[in-house]
């Protein structure tokens, strides 16, 4: 049983295979009601979404200065932190989204003690906004909360199902990898998470758990201990 993880979701993942919707609310409420099992079962859970069901980086114009375009990224995670918070609050749960920088009234920024006050009393926290600064990816947020909260655990819910060892949409002979360590992922540059991401969790010695979204209850199974997806352990 882990006491404490930080369970990062793509922005992509909230709005389901429609493409002319930004969130599928079916999608958004099974995952919300997976979070409500795993906190009645006793872990404390945190929250890192991503941007990109509202924007991906300078896809839309490949001339935009990189610091505009991941502000507007860091802006699109906090909207939809909000919008989980309030999917949160629907079902009983106690959210609060937490950013690097201020944004106005509508979150709170970011400590240490605050997060853990809220944790501990049973809140889930939502960490949006990024690190505030451009050039750091979510998966680095994910590891850096992660660090500071002493979690035992960082579960990223992602559209395959766990790493393979090349891209099966593309070639079917690919293989699922079930156990991979995170000093390969540095050596040899896999993209499996960012590399700032997995040096932190390295140092840190906070093992993934890589998964996907789409299997039947995958968050509550992941978190349990079912072996599903990939394990990146820090050994």
């Amino acid at each position: 049983m882990y006491k404490r993880i930080v369970l990062k979701l793509s922005g992509e993942a909230l709005a389901g295979e429609n493409p002319q919707v930004k969130f599928d609310n079916d999608i958004i409420r099974g995952i919300v009601l997976q979070i409500k099992e795993i906190m009645k079962n006793g872990t404390q859970v945190t929250l890192v979404i991503g941007g990109g069901n509202f924007w991906r980086g300078r896809s839309a114009d490949h001339a935009m200065d990189r610091t505009k375009a991941d502000q507007i990224g860091m802006l699109a995670t906090v909207m939809n932190a909000i919008y989980m918070a309030d999917f949160l609050r629907q079902e009983g749960i106690g959210a609060v989204v937490q950013t690097p920088f201020k944004c106005g009234t509508m979150t709170e920024e970011f400590s240490k003690d605050s997060a853990l006050k809220h944790i501990e009393g049973g809140e889930v926290v939502i960490f949006a906004g990024g690190l505030g600064h451009p050039m750091f990816s979510t998966d680095t947020i994910t590891a850096l909360r992660g660090a500071e909260l002493e979690a035992d655990g960082l579960f990223f819910a992602k559209n395959v199902d766990g790493v393979y060892s090349d891209d099966p949409a593309k070639n079917p002979d690919a293989e699922k990898i079930d156990k991979i360590r995170c000093i390969d992922i540095i050596k040899h540059n896999l993209r499996v998470i960012d590399l700032t991401a997995a040096t932190l969790c390295f140092d840190n010695k906070i093992p993934v758990v890589i998964f996907g979204l789409n299997e039947k209850n995958s968050i509550v199974r992941a978190v349990g201990g079912e072996k599903i997806g990939t394990i990146v352990t820090v050994d």
